[in-house]
């Protein structure tokens, strides 16, 4: 699974970045390696249920103590863990590339299948 982190705030990102993002996602798509993704919004609107010490609470956004919030995500299948790195530094790339003055953090993470851990 791809995650996006980014900034909280900082806007919308260009045109130029939606145009290159359908691309790369259509060739992905034909090569069947994306599933499924898409953007989030802010925090404005989010929900959290925290549980601590055996209690629950709801806090709901925006969140002012919030420095970097998930911006989006994509389910991905891979043959190797190769072919996952490789694409996952092209998506971060198309970002440096279309968007320069905000800094993302894109992370690739193994969905877990089980109760065991990788390799198991």
């Amino acid at each position: 699974m791809g995650f996006v982190r980014m900034e909280e705030g900082v806007g919308t990102p260009p045109q130029e970045l939606f145009e290159a993002m359908d691309a790369y996602i259509g060739e992905q798509s034909a090569k069947g390696v994306f599933i499924d993704g898409g953007g989030l919004y802010g925090t404005e609107d989010a929900v959290n249920f925290v549980a601590r010490k055996g209690e629950v609470s709801r806090v709901d956004g925006p969140y002012a103590e919030t420095k970097e919030v998930v911006g989006g995500w994509a389910i991905l299948q891979y043959d190797t863990l190769e072919e996952a790195v490789a694409d996952q530094q092209e998506f971060a790339e198309l970002h440096a590339k279309y968007w320069p003055e905000v800094t993302v953090i894109s992370t690739l993470r193994q969905i877990s299948m089980g109760p065991d851990a990788p390799g198991d």
